[in-house]
């Protein structure tokens, strides 16, 4: 990691570095030790996560909406950063080489309900709720009134006709979109309020800047997080168990790789 910084409105004493590919690997490797060497609170956080993915389909096919399970599936990981504050906090503590118990990183993680971090809550949410109201009214544009009433048959349609294929280059690039947007607001801000005392807005300015001024490195870090929890979605929302806590603490290291502390 490069000693230059980038000059920005960050709180005092705060900056961004310039940041490579091989900050984006290092983080993901120290992700990967992290979860190693505690791993039964890797797989709680991961599991809320997959339970949490599972229920939502379960309530859709009860519903009779199955053909929401599809979209729903792709924008749940959305909402992963929130349910990985956890996470960022036994990587913080283990950094600072303070006692990690199961007390205290719950308590600190409910605590987070007085601070920045609530109100970030309600950004992702309302995020998440607008991929939502996009897919209904991309499947209401192309399919209208054809929308299947079980998952085989959605999958059908939307593969084998010209209607159902254009649906999916289209939302593919608006979901694509959102979860950009979404990522550069969450991918630092979370993190760091976690971290510090400031209010959300700056911190979502300062995700901002940080994608920015490292395009590449960072992009190319959202890029294994998306790749990385579409396969964690395929086995049943399995893999999240696995994937959302080495995600998550790849991403609190690359947030301290990212921000200078002086």
């Amino acid at each position: 990691m490069e000693e230059q910084v980038i000059q920005t409105a960050l709180p005092p004493k705060m900056r961004i570095n310039r940041l490579e590919i091989k900050d984006v690997t290092g983080a993901l490797a120290e992700g990967v030790r992290d979860f190693r060497r505690f791993p039964l609170f890797g797989l709680f956080f991961g599991g809320i996560y997959a339970l949490g993915g599972l229920f939502i389909v379960v309530m859709l096919s009860l519903y009779h909406q199955p053909w929401m399970i599809i979209p729903v599936a792709i924008g749940f990981p959305l909402i992963g950063p929130f349910v990985a504050v956890g996470l960022y906090e036994i990587s913080r503590r283990h950094e600072r080489g303070e006692p990690i118990s199961w007390r205290g990183v719950l308590t600190e993680v409910f605590r987070q309900r007085e601070r920045q971090l609530s109100w970030m809550a309600f950004a992702v949410l309302f995020i998440f709720w607008i991929w939502i109201y996009q897919v209904r009214l991309l499947l209401a544009l192309f399919l209208g009134f054809k929308i299947p009433a079980s998952l085989a048959a959605f999958a059908t349609v939307v593969t084998t006709t010209p209607e159902g294929m254009l649906f999916l280059m289209v939302g593919t690039l608006v979901g694509a979109v959102i979860a950009t947007v979404l990522f550069s607001l969450t991918v630092i801000s979370m993190p760091l309020l976690l971290d510090h005392d400031i209010d959300f807005v700056t911190a979502m300015l300062t995700s901002i800047r940080t994608v920015v001024e490292n395009p590449v490195p960072m992009l190319t870090f959202g890029l294994v997080v998306a790749m990385t929890a579409f396969l964690a979605l395929l086995p049943f929302f399995a893999g999240l168990f696995v994937a959302l806590p080495v995600l998550g603490h790849a991403t609190w290291h690359l947030y301290r790789r990212a921000i200078a502390s002086e």
